[in-house]
């Protein structure tokens, strides 16, 4: 039974450390395609990312990271910062975009 147990966590363990993780930023004074593009363009020149979405509607920033990267928190909020805009929240969710927008 213990041995059970055991292999139980360690596959838990082990699929966690494979999901994929994506930061979800709630960022003020998004307003237009052009902000929105402009995030992107500056999230996608980070090396651990994989893709970025900008939602206008939701003032919501998703930066998923590259298999195997970790997200850097604050060096993204300080590159939505420098951009001109007002980071209100910020999360890791272990799911990649595609997964959220669905």
């Amino acid at each position: 039974m213990k041995k059970m147990i055991f292999a139980l966590a360690l596959s838990a363990i082990s699929i966690q450390a494979f999901a994929t993780t994506t930061m979800s930023l709630t960022v003020n004074g998004l307003v237009c395609a052009f902000c929105a593009q402009g995030i992107e363009k500056r999230m996608k020149a980070l090396p651990e990312t994989a893709a970025v979405t900008v939602d206008l509607k939701k003032k919501l920033v998703l930066v998923q990271a590259k298999e195997g990267k970790t997200l850097n928190e604050k060096l993204i909020k300080e590159e939505i910062v420098d951009s001109g805009f007002e980071v209100v929240s910020a999360s890791l969710i272990q799911k990649s975009i595609a997964e959220i927008n669905k």
